[in-house]
């Protein structure tokens, strides 16, 4: 689709977006299809083009969004529940408990079949595995976005959400926790990542792929999800925890920097396997020996860190020395991962087990 002009939505194919993916009716209640409720929070399938500036700014709310999609309702009964309507970019810890909140609420009524989440795709990720984590219910969570804003003749937004909602009621999602849909392809919390700027076909999964498709007939998986685990979310602050990066002449003051700020914790978006240089070995050992777990992720976009190499800031010398490997996932999950644990431990074990789950 990417490049294309949106193709007119056929109302024919109302009764077959009814369809699971093994091809069996959807159950209905005797009122009419299930019910989703989608939680709006902004981003850009929320925007329109501002008059003056002719640029994109929030306009639309969760049901001028739904308004435009006048087939969803031969779909689902879609509740919506505005929670904010910022660019994603404004994401953080307190609003991250705020729609956990609400989601984990909606899931708990028995005639809810699903959750909806429309978001801005440049945080769209790190949302999509803080609920995966964090929200321990069988019923899918769907997270979708746009790339082009409401001003736009191809804008992708009412398209993700209609394919959200068939896949909120579709059987074939359930126990496969928050996935992301858009552009027709579903992809993982734990594995999906925003690869282009602009094209709608930015989410991908890496080496791994696509769960499945919403194709015009009917939902299709063709994998599951397995490296999935529940960590709570308990009241209160989540624990302050940075992201460091490794580069080519980095001096580690950047660490010592997230110490004297009060860091619970310290992700180092690494080279390679998980390797720094010198100066930041150092850094890390220190805040390793005041007792701030330290985690070690990389900045390649497919692989995992492993302690390989011996050479003094190598793999091997960082596990040595304390820390954390945070097997494939990317420096923003890593974070998300390390917050949750925090709450309940600084162990180094545990907190070692959760990232090899």
């Amino acid at each position: 689709m990417s490049g294309k002009k949106l193709a007119p939505l056929n109302l024919a194919l109302g009764a077959a977006f009814l369809l699971s993916t093994a091809g069996s009716a959807i159950a209905q209640p005797s009122n009419g299809p299930p019910t989703c409720v989608m939680l709006a929070t902004g981003g850009t399938i929320a925007m329109k083009n501002d008059p003056v500036s002719h640029a994109p700014v929030p306009a639309v709310s969760g049901e001028e969004l739904l308004a435009s999609v006048p087939q969803i309702k031969e779909v689902a009964r879609i509740e919506v529940k505005n929670l904010s309507n910022v660019p994603s970019d404004y994401m953080d810890e307190v609003r991250w408990a705020e729609l956990q909140r609400a989601t984990v609420e909606a899931l708990r009524r028995s005639d809810v079949s699903g959750v909806i989440v429309s978001h801005g795709t440049d945080t769209l990720e790190e949302t999509a595995y803080f609920l995966d984590l964090s929200v321990n219910s069988d019923k899918p969570i769907i997270l979708i976005g746009a790339q082009r804003n409401g001003s736009d003749f191809d804008f992708d937004g009412p398209r993700n959400l209609l394919n959200a909602a068939r896949l909120c009621v579709s059987d074939a999602a359930k126990g496969k926790g928050a996935m992301l849909v858009m552009n027709g392809q579903i992809n993982a919390a734990r594995e999906v990542t925003k690869t282009h700027t602009s094209d709608v076909e930015t989410f991908k999964s890496g080496d791994f792929g696509f769960l499945g498709n919403v194709d015009e007939d009917r939902v299709v998986f063709y994998r599951s999800p397995l490296r999935r685990q529940h960590v709570e979310l308990l009241d209160g602050k989540l624990p302050y925890v940075e992201i460091v990066p490794m580069f080519g002449g980095a001096t580690g003051n950047m660490v010592r920097a997230a110490m004297a700020a009060g860091a619970k914790g310290i992700v180092i978006q690494g080279l390679g396997w998980g390797n720094v240089n010198l100066p930041m070995f150092g850094a890390i050992k220190e805040a390793i020996n005041a007792g701030i777990p330290v985690v070690i992720s990389t900045r390649v976009p497919n692989g995992r860190v492993l302690p390989h190499y011996r050479w003094e800031g190598g793999g091997k010398t960082l596990k040595d020395a304390g820390a954390i490997m945070a097997d494939n996932l990317s420096p923003q999950k890593a974070r998300i991962l390390l917050m949750l644990a925090l709450q309940t431990t600084r162990d180094r074990a545990a907190i070692q087990t959760l990232f090899d789950k």
